[in-house]
């Protein structure tokens, strides 16, 4: 073998291992790599007590309870509600009706335990994860060009 084929079987080499590393993560990660799960697909796809996700959806109107530091609310994409309880101080933009992702996992007893809560920047943004799961449900009423 001369010097110049020597190099491209390495580089070939490289290569394929570079390609099978790719492979596994993403075969790894394949539920993961999601921004979020609304409530529905929490529910169809079984996910696990304890395992960290982010729920998105809107917070239904007339469920959020505040006491002190602890809020307990509803998030639904309209076909499902998850009951969520977050411990600490909610962004000054949340509230009822309004888009929202929190991050957390679910408990043994069905509800969503939240440990971030992320709310929307202005007046006019929700994720376009929420948008799409929302009119899906038929639960967008924005209008067109929103």
């Amino acid at each position: 073998m001369t010097r110049k084929q020597k190099r491209l079987a390495v580089i070939g080499g490289l290569g394929a291992v570079l390609a099978l590393a790719v492979t596994l993560i993403l075969f790894a990660l394949r539920d993961q790599i999601v921004f979020f799960y609304s409530p529905t697909e929490i529910e169809t796809k079984a996910v696990a007590v304890g395992v960290p996700i982010r729920l998105g959806g809107l917070v239904k109107e007339g469920t959020w309870v505040r006491d002190g530091e602890s809020n307990d609310f509803t998030v639904t994409d309209g076909a499902t509600d998850l009951t969520t309880h977050y411990q600490g101080i909610l962004p000054d933009l949340f509230r009822e009706g309004q888009g929202v992702v929190v991050e957390g996992a679910l408990t043994s007893g069905g509800t969503f335990a939240a440990t971030n809560v992320l709310a929307k920047h202005d007046e006019n943004y929700m994720p376009k994860e929420v948008v799409e799961a929302l009119k899906a449900n038929g639960e967008w009423q924005r209008e067109a060009g929103s």
